[in-house]
């Protein structure tokens, strides 16, 4: 188990220059979240930074993981749009041909998973429809995925269809054979109040793939620098510790871009003791 840093905390510095900062301050992986300015698939000059990311990353023998949850990188207009479950045909499938992009970028990096989450269900989408788009475009795309050995980690993110992870459960259930693992960020259990983050790190020990960590507050989500929400650390270690979970967990501070490796340090430096103690 080690500590990573997401790039969608530092969108004001240059990719690589941002790795190689998060290696200078101790951090052993990234999770890189494609965005205009990182591995877009718009960007006519992707593959070149693609060589460039994976370079780094060998030379500073960092492991990483591919984020997909760029706020306005598919449709300008609109947050987190189109997604697996939108209205239209040609929205799902323009979700689904990102996610190829990102399963490309994922397979080229060696990424530990390619992270996604459900979107949002739109007034004028039933629930039955929203459940059978979702369930057959994360099949399709497990089934690609499984091709290349790459695992597919659903996040439940708040105001999402998939919202909380006893919803993820509902999806494995209807579900079972899509493959489809977990991306747990531990800021949305406390934010939803789903219950203690130590059972649902204990149950679902076998599914984790991928680990979001900030901190947050009941009721409010907004990703907060540690010690400033209600984020037992040592909670959090200690039970995935328990599950022998070995893979990334990353800081997650989407809104302290502004703060530069500023905060990726103070960060590091309040998680630490934790990993280390945690073996």
């Amino acid at each position: 188990m080690y500590l990573g840093y997401n790039t969608n905390g530092l969108v004001h510095h240059e990719p690589v220059t941002a790795i190689r900062g998060l290696a200078e301050i101790g951090y052993r992986g990234v999770a890189l979240t494609i965005d205009h300015y990182l591995l877009s698939p718009s960007n006519p000059h992707w593959q070149r930074q693609l060589h460039e990311i994976r370079d780094v990353l060998d030379r500073l023998e960092m492991r990483c993981v591919i984020e997909t949850g760029a706020r306005y990188l598919l449709d300008p207009w609109r947050k987190h749009e189109p997604s697996l479950i939108s209205p239209t045909p040609a929205e799902r499938q323009r979700r689904m041909q990102f996610y190829r992009h990102a399963l490309c970028c994922a397979v080229a990096l060696n990424a530990d998973c390619l992270s996604i989450w459900s979107g949002i269900r739109h007034p004028e989408v039933a629930e039955n429809d929203a459940w059978s788009w979702l369930t057959e475009g994360l099949k399709r795309l497990c089934d690609e995925a499984a091709a290349f050995g790459m695992p597919i980690g659903l996040e439940p993110e708040p105001g999402m269809f998939i919202d909380t992870v006893q919803r993820f459960d509902e999806l494995r259930e209807r579900s079972p054979d899509t493959g489809c693992r977990l991306t747990l960020d531990v800021g949305h259990v406390i934010c939803q109040q789903e219950g203690k983050l130590s059972d649902i790190i204990t149950l679902h020990g076998s599914l984790l793939v991928n680990v979001h960590i900030e901190d947050m507050r009941r009721g409010v989500h907004e990703h907060l620098m540690f010690g400033e929400g209600e984020l037992d650390i040592a909670e959090v270690f200690t039970a995935l510790r328990q599950v022998r979970y070995g893979k990334g967990v990353y800081v997650e501070l989407s809104r302290h871009s502004h703060l530069g490796f500023d905060a990726a340090r103070r960060a590091y430096e309040a998680l630490r003791p934790f990993v280390e103690q945690a073996g």
